[in-house]
């Protein structure tokens, strides 16, 4: 019988590699970094921010990426129809698991944009292009809310 704790290894070991990679990270921006951290401005802080919640978005929820996240699931025959079905164990149940959940894979996304931000000038266009469709996309939902509350208003 498969227990939990059968997957707590390759939970380990993908926490064990992002530690690795942050840290590996740090000792590259220490001296390539094209601006420094403490040198950062209010408005770095929020371009990075908003890119990097518009980026777990877009791979945790949007249909855009579904094929993406589809590539770890399992294909189970149910009946006469098929069914994806998360693997019971091993790296790829991490992975889907990690793309499942938007507070671990955030994780992954802001370590990703922040080094990315800092280590080329490369990477300001789509921080800002993330960024930009993150402030879209917060109000394009925001609206229907205010829109479905005007709804049950008049009703």
């Amino acid at each position: 019988m498969l227990r939990v704790t059968d997957q707590y290894f390759w939970n380990f070991v993908s926490v064990l590699f992002f530690v690795i990679l942050v840290v590996m990270g740090a000792i590259i921006l220490e001296t390539e970094a094209r601006i420094p951290l403490v040198d950062l401005a209010l408005v770095d802080y929020v371009l990075i921010t908003l890119a990097s919640w518009r980026l777990t978005r877009l791979f945790v929820y949007d249909v855009v990426t579904k094929w993406f996240r589809e590539q770890f699931w399992d294909v189970k025959k149910v009946g006469r129809s098929l069914q994806l079905v998360k693997p019971k164990t091993g790296p790829r149940r991490t992975v889907a698991d990690l793309m499942d959940c938007p507070w671990c894979f955030g994780m992954w996304a802001a370590a990703s944009i922040t080094f990315f931000y800092l280590i080329t000038p490369y990477a300001v266009f789509p921080v800002v292009l993330l960024a930009l469709s993150g402030v879209a996309t917060f109000l394009q939902l925001l609206s229907n809310l205010i829109g479905n509350k005007a709804v049950r208003l008049e009703e």
